[in-house]
């Protein structure tokens, strides 16, 4: 092959070998530049249909433009031979550079950062790269990161819906001199759990496989590995995941990403790396930490039944004293509620992350929803219902996979997020209704007319549907210039205003960050105040995040502005950078929201209007003799 010409090329040494073809440079003669050619193996070449379908998805990958992906120039024949044309990229892959050894932290933060923003690119053009591993990275003399192979295993399956064990001798691995069975075994260790069993795949397979790379890049050492290639495909689906292997200086937010990328079911799994990439940013900036009220870890896998930290974090939550704002009492009011929030040995409860179903108290303050999953046994997440009266507690029926809940008005139903839809339900039991299709939903609420404002997406400014069904319609349009995102819509007390969070992906734009104001048929949309977070409306206050302080704030409905001076409510609320969303919800007579060091234990306190401490009640998360977590839940005067 050695001096042959395709076309207009002339190879010129071979680079490797792979399940999908030799690949070797060549010099393009037309433009003076080298390029890399992989000749396509004869089971493609010879197959009309497959060809013809190669070729659809390669004029897709052409078109992709980013400076993290490796470009492919073209489709050439000769003869009876098949070759792709691509990007020639200089250096070494991130295969060889982890066979050194384990990466600096601020060295895998830089690599992780650059992979997770050309994969944040490729997926929303609909491109899910399916092979992605450290030989399919390469690190450039420049310190540039540039994805290989993007979108070519689905390119070169023969099933147009799968990618499982039986298509892995078509993986795009390039290895020098590599043998059949060194390329199974080295995409074996980095594919999905549902990969692994031959299902239908999607974007979150790439997220999970970019876990693995972080852990491997971490670490030095290879997540799952087996003798042969059913031991690590058994590794891939069931074998403990190990985040105490990863580096003491790691942060608590890395350790999380980490956790959450790593999750087996696809519907627990980070939905979007594009929330990784801006907790990779924060780290690289130094600001993700313990001290901005960052979530803590989430421990390791542990034994079913044993007590987790991350659970302790979850319901670790404390009840402020909302009756200061409402009338300037001096002090508790007189008398508690003190309810237990069990912990079954198969459960876990959530409050953060894009599959996060924080706490939310109904409109009365009476009772809560919240979100909890089997660790074993149990295909996703579900929202449960707890009186805070009685401790009566139940699964909500048809909420599988449920995230971000919100009320209706008359607390008699429920709106969240699941497999891909906007959802309603009965709290006391019935059918779920779907609304409408979503692809990563943050945020919705119930307006008394049964208009149900909602943000579709994580790129995606705000839409609105009737709670009877029909075609939801666009309410806000972002402005790409300042904004990437509409989210977290809350309504005014009349339901014919919207206060939301519009933030930007990129870090340049964090300025321009802020909560905004819409009427509910679309007219005088305008800046409230800067945020990063999401605000909560209970009467005619607008409560908002600053830093990691909630404050109140009187806010004129009419006019959608902010009146008065804020007030000071309560200090470090938990924080989560990957969704911008602060962990609190109030009703006018409680207020509930998550500390930021929940997993050390915090305290009850009073507060004035000022933020000054008044008394320090009772330490929360005591874990009983039972097993159960006592929560004491002040309740508010008037």
């Amino acid at each position: 092959m050695i001096g042959r010409e395709i076309a207009h090329y002339r190879i010129t040494a071979k680079l490797g070998e792979g399940g999908m073809g030799e690949v070797y440079r060549a010099s393009d003669s037309r433009l003076g530049r080298e390029v890399a050619i992989k000749v396509l193996p004869e089971a493609v070449a010879e197959d009309p249909e497959r060809l013809a379908r190669f070729e659809r998805e390669a004029q897709l990958l052409a078109a992709m433009n980013h400076p993290g992906i490796a470009q492919i120039h073209g489709l050439e024949t000769s003869g009876s031979t098949r070759a792709l044309v691509m990007e020639l990229v200089p250096g070494a892959t991130l295969a060889e550079r982890i066979e050194r050894g384990a990466l600096p932290l601020d060295e895998a933060l830089g690599v992780a950062r650059q992979i997770a923003e050309a994969l944040e690119y490729a997926h929303e053009k609909g491109v899910v790269h399916r092979d992605l591993k450290p030989a399919n990275v390469k690190l450039t003399p420049e310190g540039k990161v540039k994805v290989l192979d993007f979108g070519l295993a689905k390119a070169m399956d023969p099933a147009t819906d799968r990618s499982g064990p039986g298509e892995l001798a078509h993986s795009p691995t390039l290895t020098m001199g590599a043998t059949v069975q060194g390329v199974i075994l080295g995409t074996a260790g980095y594919m999905a759990p549902e990969q692994a069993k031959a299902l239908p795949v999607d974007k979150r397979a790439d997220i999970w496989a970019f876990g693995v790379i972080l852990h491997e890049m971490l670490t030095g050492e290879l997540l799952f590995a087996g003798d042969t290639v059913g031991d690590t495909l058994a590794a891939v689906i069931r074998a403990d995941i190990d985040l105490e292997a990863l580096p003491a200086e790691a942060p608590p937010a890395l350790r999380r990403l980490v956790r959450r990328c790593l999750e087996r079911k696809p519907a627990n799994r980070l939905r979007d790396v594009g929330d990784a990439r801006i907790v990779l940013d924060e780290l690289l900036a130094g600001g993700v930490g313990e001290e901005r009220g960052a979530p803590p870890a989430i421990a390791a896998a542990r034994p079913r039944g044993a007590w987790a930290p991350w659970a302790l974090a979850v319901v670790a939550t404390a009840v402020a004293a909302w009756a200061l704002l409402q009338a300037g009492a001096a002090g508790p009011a007189a008398g508690t509620l003190s309810a237990d929030l069990a912990i079954p040995s198969d459960q876990r409860y959530f409050f953060q992350g894009d599959w996060g179903s924080p706490v939310i108290l109904a409109p009365d303050g009476e009772s809560i929803v919240y979100g909890a999953q089997a660790t074993e046994g149990s295909s996703s997440a579900v929202l449960w219902t707890r009186s805070l009266a009685t401790g009566a507690e139940h699964p909500i029926e048809g909420t599988a996979g449920g995230y971000a809940p919100f009320y209706s008005p008359d607390g008699r139903s429920v709106g969240f997020f699941a497999e891909g839809k906007l959802k309603i339900a009965p709290v006391d039991g019935g059918p779920a209704l779907t609304l409408a299709e979503t692809v990563s939903g943050r945020g919705g609420a119930w307006a008394p007319d049964g208009t149900i404002v909602f943000s579709p997406a994580y790129r995606a400014g705000l839409f609105v549907v009737s709670a009877r069904g029909g075609e939801p319609r666009p309410l806000t349009q972002v402005d790409t210039s300042r904004h990437s995102s509409h989210r977290w819509p809350t309504l005014t007390a009349d339901g014919k205003g919207v206060v939301f969070l519009a933030v930007h992906h990129s870090p340049e734009f964090e300025k321009d960050a802020g909560l905004r104001f819409v009427r509910l048929d679309g007219g005088d949309e305008h800046a409230v105040l800067p945020a990063r977070a999401n605000g909560a409306i209970v009467g005619d206050r607008l409560l908002y995040l600053r830093e990691t302080t909630l404050f109140a704030q009187r806010f004129d409905a009419a006019s959608g502005e902010l009146r008065g001076e804020p007030a000071s409510i309560v200090r470090n609320v938990q924080f989560d950078i990957t969704t911008w969303r602060a962990t609190f919800t109030a009703s006018p007579r409680r207020l509930i929201y998550a500390p930021g060091n929940a997993a050390g234990g915090s305290r009850l306190s009073w507060l004035d209007r000022s933020g000054r401490l008044l008394q320090e009640v009772a330490k929360t998360a005591v874990r009983s003799d039972d097993g159960n977590v006592k929560i004491e839940i002040w309740l508010a005067a008037g």
